[in-house]
C-alpha cells in the first residue's frame, strides 16, 4: 500500500506541471507499465482528481481544474512559504483586505494540523522569531468576494457596473472596463475604462458596490502605459494631496523623473530639456520641501503661499546652522 501511494503522488508531481504528458512518457519517468500509468490515472480520478485524458497519437493526459478541492501535493520548500504567507495575512500583514485576515487564519490552523514534525518545527521557527510591523492604524475593509469578482471580469474582458463612492464622498454609478487589480499599500485599486467620462481611471476597491449581472464582453484596448503600478500609484497619491505646487527645476526632464518617485508627481519637459516643470503635492508643505531637497538641483518655486514660507524659514535656519568661515588676510599669517 505504502509503495501505491508514492507512486500516486510522483504520478500527480508530474501531472502538476502544467504541461500534456502521454502514457509512454510518464511510464518512463515513474519506470513502470503503460497498465500500471491507465491504472493509476484512475485511481487519481477516484480520489477527487480531475484528471483529463485525449485519444490519439498525440493524446496525453494533464490536470485539469475540478469542481472540488483535491488534496495539494507541496514539497518541503513549498510548504513552509505557504505557511509564512498564511501567518504574514492572518497577521493582518497583508492590510486592506479585511475577512481575507481571518480566513488565512483558518487555512493556517488546517495545514499546521497535517505538516510532519520536520516542517512543523521548522514553521514553528518561523513563528517564533519573526516579528510583523502592525499599520499605525487599520486600513480599509476591502471584501475578498469583490476582488474575486474584479479579478475574474479583468481575465474574461467583462465589463462591469458598480456603484461608487467618491473622494468627496459623492454617490454615482459607473460602467467600466476593468483591466487590473494594484495593491499599494494598505490599500487596493481598480485600473479600468470609463465609458461615462471616456477615460482611463482608477478606483478604490472598498469603495466599490458591484452590480450584477456584468456588462457584455469588450475588446481590450491599450494600457495608458506599460508600468501599471506607477501610474496608479502616482494618481492615487495626487487625489489625496492637500497641497500642489508646479516647479521648475533646473534640469533635464529625465534625470529629474529618474530621481523621484512616481507617487511624487509627474515630470513635463519644456524647450531646451535644460529645465523641466514638476508637478507635484503631498498632505503637508514639510513633506513637499522633502521632495525638492531630494532633486538635489536647483528650483522656482511661486507657491502655494504655504510652501514658499516654509521655504523661507528652511533657508533662514540653514543659513544658521552653517555660520560662514572668513579666511585669514596675509598679516595673520
Amino acid at each position: 500500500m505504502l509503495e501505491t501511494s508514492a507512486r500516486l503522488l510522483r504520478l500527480l508531481s508530474l501531472l502538476q506541471s502544467n504541461r500534456d504528458w502521454t502514457g509512454t512518457e510518464l511510464a518512463d519517468r515513474l519506470n513502470m507499465s503503460g497498465r500500471t500509468v491507465r491504472a493509476d490515472i484512475e485511481r487519481l480520478r477516484t480520489l477527487g482528481y480531475p484528471v483529463e485524458g485525449t485519444r490519439g497519437k498525440v493524446g496525453g493526459y494533464r490536470l485539469g481544474a475540478g469542481a472540488d478541492m483535491p488534496p495539494l501535493l507541496l514539497d518541503d520548500e513549498e510548504a513552509v512559504v505557504v505557511v509564512a504567507g498564511l501567518r504574514a495575512a492572518a497577521a493582518g500583514a497583508l492590510a486592506g483586505v479585511g475577512a481575507v485576515e481571518e480566513t488565512a487564519l483558518r487555512a493556517l490552523t488546517k495545514l499546521e494540523r497535517v505538516l510532519p514534525p520536520r516542517l512543523r518545527r521548522r514553521a514553528a521557527a518561523l513563528r517564533s522569531f519573526t516579528v510583523a510591523v502592525r499599520p499605525d492604524s487599520p486600513g480599509p475593509v476591502v471584501d475578498p468576494a469583490v476582488l474575486s469578482t474584479l479579478a475574474a471580469a479583468c481575465r474574461d474582458h467583462e465589463g462591469v457596473r458598480f456603484d461608487y463612492d467618491t473622494h468627496g464622498g459623492s454617490a454615482t454609478r459607473r460602467e467600466v472596463e476593468p483591466y487590473r487589480l494594484v495593491n499599494w499599500g494598505r490599500r487596493w485599486y481598480l485600473l479600468a475604462y470609463d465609458l461615462g467620462r471616456r477615460d482611463w481611471r482608477t478606483f478604490r476597491v472598498d469603495r466599490i458596490r458591484p452590480r450584477t449581472p456584468n456588462n457584455p464582453r469588450f475588446t481590450p484596448r491599450p494600457l495608458p502605459t506599460d508600468d501599471v503600478a506607477a501610474y496608479v500609484s502616482g494618481g492615487a497619491a495626487a487625489a489625496a494631496w492637500r497641497y500642489r505646487a508646479s516647479v521648475v527645476v533646473h534640469a533635464p526632464a529625465a534625470g529629474v523623473a529618474a530621481r523621484i518617485n512616481p507617487a511624487v508627481g509627474t515630470v513635463e519637459s519644456r524647450p531646451g530639456d535644460r529645465t523641466c516643470l514638476l508637478h507635484t503635492g503631498a498632505d503637508s508643505v514639510e513633506t513637499l520641501a522633502v521632495h525638492l531637497a531630494l532633486l538635489d538641483a536647483d528650483f522656482e518655486v511661486t507657491g502655494p503661499p504655504e510652501l514658499v514660507a516654509h521655504l523661507r524659514t528652511l533657508a533662514d535656519r540653514y543659513a544658521r546652522s552653517a555660520p560662514v568661515v572668513r579666511k585669514r588676510s596675509g598679516s595673520d599669517r
